[in-house]
């Protein structure tokens, strides 16, 4: 049988056309997730350092999230039987000031939301709905950090440095009675 005169050979090439899209969005993705994991440590560091420890675990502990999206995109990559791109998008940006932090961290989830929506459509639209539904949830998880720091900056420009001072104000004193911090 001849397979040209079938149509399987374009059929065939137009599937991996389609998976190599699914690839390419699965790896910049996975390159964002990336940034924002070094992003979010190098401010937990700063935010531990100053003694904040709550914004120092709310950012440890997003950074962990973004982590496992790295690993569901990476699955998702290496079924697809493409290779996974571990470059970050980003160098780390050298902010120090809380409130520029929060900024960062708002923007950088706002992005993500809006370009995993964007990425999902795609996706549909090539026919690979597992990648679609991946970044649906990836939407989901980054519209949840986006909530967390907006309303981090909200309780900061409230309260001002006082929110700030009482985080540290905590710390010492669970320092001081020998109380174990997170």
């Amino acid at each position: 049988m001849n397979h040209q005169s079938s149509g399987i050979k374009p059929v065939l090439k137009k599937s991996e056309n389609m998976k190599s899209k699914s690839i390419e969005l699965l790896n910049k993705a996975i390159a964002d997730e990336l940034s924002a994991v070094h992003q979010y440590m190098y401010f937990h560091f700063h935010c531990d350092d100053q003694g904040y420890e709550l914004l120092s675990n709310l950012f440890k502990r997003t950074a962990i999230e973004e982590m496992l999206h790295v690993e569901k995109l990476a699955d998702r990559i290496l079924f697809l039987k493409g290779e996974v791109e571990m470059k970050a998008a980003d160098d780390v940006k050298k902010i120090h000031e809380v409130k520029k932090m929060l900024e960062l961290a708002v923007a950088m989830e706002t992005g993500s939301a809006r370009d995993y929506n964007m990425w999902a459509n795609e996706c549909s639209a090539n026919a690979d709905s597992v990648s679609k539904k991946l970044f649906e949830l990836l939407v989901e998880d980054e519209e949840r950090h986006f909530d967390q720091f907006d309303k981090e900056m909200e309780n900061l420009e409230k309260f001002g440095d006082n929110y700030l001072a009482l985080q540290s104000m905590e710390r010492s004193k669970s320092m001081a009675t020998g109380r174990p911090t997170e």
